[in-house]
């Protein structure tokens, strides 16, 4: 044969074996890797988007639950994973954080993960006890002005997307508060409604319920506008602080090899699923909203996210639990 021709018969081949591959993929279960306990808000996005990619993919979709370590471990396990398209990540926050909390850094953003799609935003909530005489932010940021360093406010943890974000408004509002980390949102929230803490940073959906009680008021919300599931709450912009935004955002990743056509597949069968009316319900009850993009859009954003957390850490000086 030829070798011209032979060489051309090879780089054809080549450039038709990813194409083949996306044509034929998925044909076994898809696993979906969530850093958190069940019953969250991350667990519930990965199954609401899972059901639908299952049906229209027509195979499985399992979500496999892995908390710990502030997410890492579940990151060790998406890397550890075969990049071929068959596990992929629902991810927060903490992904961009965590390379600059964690020394040394547990992974390589550009070198270990790719990005496939953004899913949506989940705003974070400033909450106190609905007995308190904190009833609207202004006197909040009175009060820490007044007695710098002697309000405690609880979060889920040290590092957390509700941590990092009261670190933001504490910077923006010119305050000095005291962080209590705690191993999750339900315990801090549990001493916030008890009276032991005044304050608690925490994602929307897990307050939603005290609220509605009357156990807990919400003194503002820190996404760019107005929560549905809190329609009279300002946002902390609305508040006296324009351009402030702080939202627990949620999207796929894969392990980096993973082939492109993949990725594409996979990018497209996901903004698909956002795009139907159900998702967009279930992401409402939980507090946001769904956000379409290109796969180029998220990796954006997890990189501006990265910059932005490795600035607020280093000034900080903040450490993971």
């Amino acid at each position: 044969m030829n070798p011209y021709r032979l060489i051309l018969a090879l780089c054809i081949g080549m450039l038709a074996a990813p194409f083949a591959l996306a044509q034929s993929f998925p044909t076994k279960p898809i696993k979906i890797i969530v850093g958190y306990s069940p019953g969250g808000a991350v667990d519930i996005v990965a199954r609401t988007v899972g059901q639908k990619l299952s049906a229209s993919l027509g195979q499985p979709v399992i979500v496999e639950n892995k908390p710990g370590a502030g997410t890492n471990i579940a990151v060790r396990a998406l890397i550890d994973s075969p990049p071929d398209g068959y596990t992929l990540m629902l991810s927060a926050n903490a992904l961009a954080a965590n390379v600059s909390l964690y020394q040394p850094a547990p992974f390589d953003l550009d070198r270990d993960v790719a990005p496939v799609s953004l899913v949506g935003r989940v705003p974070v909530v400033i909450a106190t006890n609905a007995t308190s005489d904190f009833s609207t932010l202004a006197k909040f940021v009175a009060a820490a002005k007044a007695a710098p360093g002697s309000i405690n406010y609880a979060t889920p943890g040290n590092g957390s997307t509700p941590h990092l974000a009261m670190e933001l408004f504490a910077r923006a509002a010119g305050i000095s508060v005291a962080h209590i980390p705690y191993r999750g949102g339900s315990p801090a929230i549990i001493d916030v409604i008890g009276g032991q803490l005044p304050l608690v940073a925490v994602n929307a959906l897990e307050v939603q319920p005290h609220v509605k009680t009357g156990k807990l008021r919400v003194l503002a919300v820190m996404s760019k506008t107005r929560t549905s599931i809190f329609p009279t709450v300002p946002t902390i912009a609305e508040s006296g602080y324009p351009g402030f935004e702080a939202a627990v955002w949620y999207g796929f990743i894969a392990p980096a090899a993973t082939p492109k056509a993949v990725i594409a597949t996979l990018h497209a069968e996901i903004q698909k699923a956002i795009a139907s009316q159900d998702v967009k319900e279930r992401m409402a009850s939980v507090g946001g909203e769904v956000n379409p993009g290109t796969s180029e859009q998220f990796g954006a954003l997890i990189q501006a996210e990265r910059v932005r957390y490795e600035k607020l850490i280093r000034d900080a000086k903040l450490k993971p639990d």
